[in-house]
């Protein structure tokens, strides 16, 4: 008989034993007998009690059972996380119980805003290549990432991006001269030139800037929610990082700190297949990182991050978990990255183009939902020659725009450091004036504002 069936038997028995003395009008008491002797039944309950804390380890930090069977648990036994999707490849939906209804006007945006961020990364790669600005990342293939990510947001949840979430600020508003200025780093810059190109940040559109060491953004925003928890403001915070991020040990103590402390932050990963040159093979030996979050004691879901729907989805109901229940939620985004890491990359160096051109032709998040809009009657061959035409048109008017801005004063290396300019940097700050008046002629001095 189970532990669990003996111990109900025990206490039922018990029972009858009082009811039995009650309306027999026996005297003694009826867990013990005259000969001074404990009730049989009495007994019973008492070895039911005490195998039944036995049978359960009672050691703090676990929820676990007894075994005798000396067996490791081994990571190949158990089948991976699945993947979440609403949409197949051609862009059909699966289930009509998990569309979000969107209408025509969200999923038209989306598409916008989708293609405008892939006719950016063209012009500005481009740009690069021809020498007029240092460096640039592309998003192709994760724009279903960004876009679905962003839709499902507040907009005033606080983002911390990595270095590549450029459409979660293009959803949010942020415009194409602001894009360009930062990666020219000319006048028109927030940050006066002083950010690697596509290092954005926004405080208008609650986006933190950009930095480039790999995870320090993520203890960040696991302060920021618990700032929000404190305040609460209905607000949550997600942080955006790549599977190769999480190999970092701020990774990791983000993970525990926002669990042990039961912040509202959403941990997006976009899980692109490498970091930089690093394939996943070589990241980490167990099932993708959502497998870390159930360790941490985290909710956590894995989703098709080529289906902007199923993101939207995952996104949405991840951030509703976080704001009532103070609590953080792990996503893993799976997609491909199309392009190099960087300009300063050749992904061809340790994947094959063939491995490249699968990707693009069979799982593009563009394509998808581009399918998706045809089927449903809201878009056609006129609308993507006019949107295509419109499109370019914008961002090279941008561009031009930002080609021409002067580069910001260097005098602001000195002036915008502190409120009230300390005497050793006014020092500094007189013997470059000098400087580079005496030696003007030497400097492009020309190209800055003055």
């Amino acid at each position: 008989m189970a532990a669990s069936a003996r111990f109900s038997w025990c206490l039922l028995a018990g029972a009858r034993a009082r009811s039995w003395s009650a309306t027999s009008g026996a005297t003694h008491d009826w867990r013990v007998t005259r000969a001074g002797h404990r009730h049989p039944v009495t007994a019973l309950i008492t070895r039911a009690l005490s195998s039944s804390l036995e049978e359960q380890p009672n050691f703090p930090g676990s929820r676990s059972k007894w075994t005798e069977k000396l067996d490791f648990v081994q990571p190949d036994l158990y089948d991976g996380i699945p993947v979440y999707r609403v949409m197949d490849r051609k862009g059909q939906l699966i289930d009509e119980a998990s569309d979000p209804k969107l209408g025509e006007e969200v999923v038209v945006r989306m598409y916008h805003r989708m293609t405008l961020l892939n006719t950016m990364d063209r012009i500005m790669y481009e740009s690069q290549r021809q020498g007029r600005i240092s460096f640039y990342m592309t998003n192709y293939g994760e724009e279903g990432t960004h876009i679905g990510s962003a839709a499902a947001l507040d907009e005033g949840d606080l983002v911390y991006g990595q270095y590549r979430e450029a459409g979660v600020l293009m959803w949010r508003g942020f415009p194409l001269d602001r894009f360009m200025n930062q990666c020219y780093g000319n006048e028109g810059d927030k940050g006066k030139g002083r950010q690697m190109p596509v290092h954005y940040g926004s405080h208008e559109h609650n986006f933190v800037t950009i930095s480039s060491p790999l995870a320090t953004q993520m203890p960040q925003a696991v302060g920021s929610a618990y700032a929000y928890k404190r305040a609460q403001n209905g607000k949550c915070v997600i942080c955006y990082f790549g599977e190769g991020t999480s190999s970092e040990g701020d990774a990791h103590a983000a993970f525990n700190f926002s669990a042990t402390l039961e912040c509202p932050v959403i941990f997006f990963c976009r899980n692109n297949g490498y970091a930089i040159s690093t394939p996943t093979s070589e990241q980490y030996r167990g099932d993708g990182v959502a497998a870390r979050g159930p360790a941490y004691g985290m909710a956590t879901i894995r989703v098709d991050g080529n289906d902007v729907f199923a993101v939207y989805n995952v996104t949405k109901a991840a951030r509703h978990i976080t704001i009532t229940e103070n609590r953080p939620v792990l996503i893993e985004a799976m997609t491909y990255r199309i392009g190099h890491h960087s300009t300063s990359d050749d992904s061809s160096a340790y994947r094959s183009v063939d491995e490249v051109r699968h990707w693009d032709s069979t799982q593009h998040p563009i394509a998808r939902l581009r399918a998706y809009l045809t089927a449903q009657g809201w878009w056609d061959e006129t609308k993507e020659k006019q949107w295509k035409d419109d499109c370019k048109r914008q961002v090279m008017q941008a561009f031009a725009r930002a080609e021409r801005r002067l580069k910001p004063s260097w005098k602001e290396m000195f002036t915008d450091v502190y409120k009230e300019m300390p005497n050793h940097i006014r020092d500094q700050y007189e013997y470059m004036n000098a400087h580079v008046e005496e030696y003007e002629d030497h400097y492009p001095v020309k190209n800055f504002a003055k």
